[in-house]
């Protein structure tokens, strides 16, 4: 009996890996958004945040389409190559 793959919980199972990678990127934006909060940089500040949303959104990522597991592996946000 071959074994089958649970399409949905394999979704959320890569997910779940994106949001373990994103969190330490979130941390050090973190940490660069106080620095340019100190040195006054508005402009840096904005950048840093549209960065953090983008990493926040990964998880809003429609995969409804994805229905083969090893298509699902090859699915890695840019913003999360480091």
């Amino acid at each position: 009996m071959p074994i089958k793959i649970n399409i949905e919980k394999a979704k959320e199972i890569q997910k779940d890996r994106w949001r373990e990678t994103r969190k330490p990127l979130l941390e050090n934006l973190d940490i660069e958004f106080m620095k340019a909060v100190e040195a006054g940089d508005t402009d840096e500040q904005q950048l840093i945040a549209a960065k953090k949303q983008e990493l926040r959104d990964i998880t809003e990522v429609d995969l409804s389409e994805i229905n083969d597991v090893n298509e699902l592996k090859d699915i890695w946000p840019e913003c999360l190559e480091v």
